[in-house]
């Protein structure tokens, strides 16, 4: 997309090649969760360490040697059965892999690996677990998102627009100038770009309920997966890698969404590769390129309405009332490959992977396909707005206001909780008023001194026991942290550091409410002057 003086939205190609993945596992029995099986997996885990034991893990091979290119202003698929490695592939492409898999081949966006720039904040990877803030609203959730991934490169590129518009003496049309610099610059509230992510996506009618989560009541499944597919939309991404978001949704909406993301990506030149399991015909019509994963390695890459014609080649023919994806998950399963046999001249035989693999490359579109990796990518015609190299998208002092503002609202949302707690502590500080009441004893003597070192104690295990509901909520929110985390959202100190400074004032207060209920009951100390010491 080119604007009529002469700037061009920024593009992203996505190269793989000979991309293998292994990781070690545990299989049979031993892989069992059991309190044996974990005992004697961290024993064998220090004796291997020390070079005492040998692994008794078995080498899994999840990818093996993969090449393929996913291009912009592409729609692409990626299909295959469970357990065919879709998700590896996701993550490899988005730079967020186990760091314990063995990873060999090579990753580049435009021509550049992983250590010229920030992969996490150039890509998008959406998971196939919701995670969120369950206190938070859908707008809320959205509108934290946008502040801190940010906007990236887009408003550099408006200001440059704007100059070159000027230079020229071009009056932009208002109502378009006015969407972008909405859309574009970086707000608290990005109203008007979170309004229209939330239309797109169908949230419109939830848009101020919260989300919800096990133990409180929010939206649906579906309005959740809309929710993590909208998180990340709400950024700067130019590649996004979508992992299973047909979960949980109707196949209405499913082709809704994927419609979206189709004008996304052929209107702003973005890359886009999403795995989905069993698309509709009308979704899957909607996508300009298919993967097709089997057994950890790629059967056909390219133009969906060129597969059929590779299988066919293959002696192997869809039926007309059976869905095209449906057709290509069993194709090349041992157990259902029979059924599509077709070529009467010759007897049915079952094809391996491999030989589809082999095949594919014979295949006038795999042939391509080679041609155009065996010539590198020219760096020198990367969009310099194109690659993210900034680790975070705003200041410290943003991130940390960002983060405190949740914090404070996630605080008041469970106010019930804290107003709990103090009236709790209120109540117990009676208690021990009336068991520790003061008597006829004279200050200096130490015969009593059992009761206070008592009063003492039972004071302050009330105030250690009245702060465990917090540590269980803490521990809640700790899965949407990991995930931000890892997204680059904020560091660990951005999410740490409000929840250390806003329960100070509730500790302060919570520990005065006891002092000053249980102070000249118990009898401390005779003078009020002493009650600071």
């Amino acid at each position: 997309m080119y604007f009529r003086v002469g700037i061009a939205i920024p593009k992203i190609e996505v190269r793989f090649q000979s991309l293998s993945i292994e990781g070690e596992a545990y299989v049979g029995n031993r892989a069992l969760p059991t309190l044996l099986n974990s005992t004697l997996n961290a024993i064998e885990g220090v004796l291997k360490i020390i070079g005492l034991s040998s692994s008794k893990k078995t080498t899994v091979k999840i990818l093996q040697d993969v090449s393929g290119i996913v291009k912009p202003s592409r729609l692409t698929l990626l299909l295959g059965p469970p357990g065919s490695g879709k998700t590896t592939l996701l993550k490899a492409l988005a730079g967020k892999l186990d760091k314990n898999l063995k990873v060999s081949g090579e990753i580049t966006y435009c021509g550049h690996d992983f250590t010229e720039f920030i992969p996490q904040r150039t890509s998008a990877y959406i998971s196939q677990h919701d995670l969120h803030y369950g206190e938070m609203t859908v707008r809320e959730t959205l509108e934290f998102s946008r502040r801190c991934l940010g906007v990236g490169s887009r408003q550099m590129m408006l200001e440059e627009l704007l100059r070159r518009e000027k230079t020229a003496g071009i009056v932009p049309n208002f109502d378009v100038d006015a969407f972008m610099k909405a859309t574009t610059v970086a707000t608290k509230r990005a109203s008007l770009f979170i309004d229209y992510v939330i239309k797109i996506l169908g949230l419109d009618i939830c848009v101020d309920t919260v989300v919800g989560d096990e133990m409180r009541r929010g939206i649906s499944g579906g309005q959740k997966k809309r929710v993590t597919t909208g998180e990340m939309l709400t950024g700067p991404a130019k590649v996004f890698f979508m992992d299973e978001i047909s979960t949980g949704l109707d196949s209405s909406t499913t082709y809704q969404i994927v419609n979206y993301l189709k004008q996304i990506a052929h209107i702003m030149d973005e890359t886009l590769v999403i795995s989905l399991l069993q698309p509709a015909p009308e979704t899957f019509d909607l996508f300009d390129d298919i993967i097709l994963l089997s057994e950890g390695k790629i059967v056909y890459q390219g133009p969906t309405e060129n597969v059929l014609e590779f299988f066919e080649s293959m002696g192997f023919k869809c039926p007309e009332r059976k869905g095209t994806a449906d057709f290509l998950q069993e194709v090349t399963s041992a157990k259902d490959q029979l059924y599509y046999w077709f070529d009467g001249n010759k007897p049915y035989r079952y094809v391996p992977v491999t030989e589809f693999v082999s095949a594919f490359k014979s295949f006038y579109i795999g042939k391509d396909l080679f041609e155009e990796l065996r010539h590198p990518f020219d760096k020198g015609g990367t969009h310099p707005a194109a690659l993210e190299r900034m680790k975070y998208a705003i200041s410290k002092w943003e991130l940390f206001r960002a983060c405190f503002a949740r914090e404070w609202l996630w605080m008041k949302r469970n106010s019930i909780v804290f107003v709990f707690k103090t009236v709790q502590i209120a109540i117990m500080a009676m208690l021990a008023s009336s068991v520790f009441v003061r008597t006829k004893m004279e200050s200096g003597q130490m015969e009593g001194a059992a009761k206070y070192g008592g009063a003492l104690f039972f004071s302050l295990n009330n105030v250690l026991f009245n702060g465990l509901p917090e540590i269980a909520m803490t521990t809640m929110k700790l899965p949407v942290f990991f995930k931000q985390r890892d997204l680059l959202f904020y560091p660990a100190w951005a999410f740490a550091l409000p929840i250390w400074l806003l329960s100070i004032p509730v500790s302060l207060m919570e520990s005065g409410i006891l002092s000053i209920i249980t102070y000249y009951p118990i009898g401390f100390a005779p003078g009020a002057c002493r009650y600071h010491e």
